[in-house]
């Protein structure tokens, strides 16, 4: 099965096919600086199941094992690559997937380095919108 996905302005359009070898949820501090969000999903695909189908990435040496390609335009996150520790892999941001619905969530990841509070991010109350602010 494909899946396509692409960054937030449009730039920028992929397709992975086949099933992900895993989905996590990278609590990880190189991911979250990288995407300025407690936490990021990951979809890791087979360096032959992805393609661009649209656009370029511009790549990040984030570390010295890993490189992060984004959208040069909107800066949207969408690869991840570590050819150390995941070679032959290419992790996608699962959110940016047009169903990312299609790749639910299998395990968290890199959790020595989550923040405290995300621990029990869960137990919090929750708003489909936004909540009424107290005048």
């Amino acid at each position: 099965m494909k899946h396509q996905g692409g960054c937030h302005c449009g730039a920028v359009r992929y397709e992975v096919g086949g099933q992900p070898k895993h989905v996590t949820l990278c609590h990880c501090t190189d991911c979250r600086k990288s995407a300025g969000a407690p936490a990021v999903a990951w979809a890791a695909f087979a360096e032959d199941d992805f393609m661009l189908l649209q656009g370029e990435l511009t790549n990040f040496q984030s570390s010295s094992i890993a490189r992060r390609g984004f959208c040069p335009r909107c800066g949207t996150g969408i690869t991840y690559r570590n050819d150390s520790e995941l070679p032959g892999i290419v992790d996608i941001q699962s959110a940016t997937l047009d169903d990312p619905d299609a790749m639910p969530v299998q395990a968290h990841i890199q959790t020595a380095e989550r923040i405290g509070w995300m621990a029990h991010a869960h137990d919090l109350p929750q708003f489909e919108r936004f909540p009424e602010i107290p005048e």
